[in-house]
């Protein structure tokens, strides 16, 4: 089977999941986006209000910062592969709980297998924490997380490259130019993929 076909049936999938309780709240549970062939995978948290409207990554509010946040970078969305950790709704913008990252990831591991990245780009803490768990990679305490962002580690042959989430400038706009800093390092990386 294709990567292209595997994806497929992936997304059918997850469109189409009631593993949880988050698919009674839902409208749409969002598969990834964005280019197969790219070594770059981006994952959110989960998708907002209007992304659950509309059905498509990254158009709500944190939308607009992260499109902003990619063109200072001079990386365009279709050069990436952008998927959440959760894919429906989280009500109230609730944090997701355990046994809903444990049900959902599966979705995102064989996003993961087919999809091949070189760089895994977590945004936030949930995918940050994660992420750092899947690959084994020392985590620190809670309130220390923060310190990761925009530092790269290695493991399993594979770069990490946490980033604050766009969501971040909403409530800290003051974070604006390190976070634009962090990433336009992104475009190193897609440079290096070339």
């Amino acid at each position: 089977m294709t990567t292209l076909s595997s994806i497929q049936t992936l997304n059918r999938q997850i469109q189409t999941c009631s593993k949880c309780r988050l698919s009674l709240s839902r409208q749409h549970a969002l598969p990834g986006e964005g280019s197969l062939s790219s070594r770059v995978l981006l994952l959110a948290q989960s998708p907002g209000k209007v992304e659950d409207e509309k059905n498509r990554m990254f158009i709500g509010p944190s939308g607009k910062l992260f499109n902003e946040l990619l063109e200072h970078a001079g990386i365009s969305r279709e050069t990436i592969y952008l998927t959440n950790l959760i894919k429906c709704m989280l009500p109230n913008s609730r944090r997701p709980s355990q046994d809903e990252i444990k049900q959902c990831t599966v979705y995102l591991d064989k996003e993961i297998e087919l999809i091949q990245p070189k760089l895994i780009v977590p945004l936030g803490f949930h995918s940050t924490r994660f992420i750092f768990m899947k690959y084994h990679i020392p985590r620190p305490p809670k309130n220390e997380y923060h310190k990761l962002f925009g530092r790269i580690f290695h493991s399993a042959g594979l770069d990490i490259y946490p980033l604050r989430h766009p969501t971040a400038l909403l409530f800290n706009p003051e974070k604006r130019k390190i976070m634009m800093k962090n990433y336009k390092m992104l475009n190193k990386f897609l440079a290096v993929e070339e």
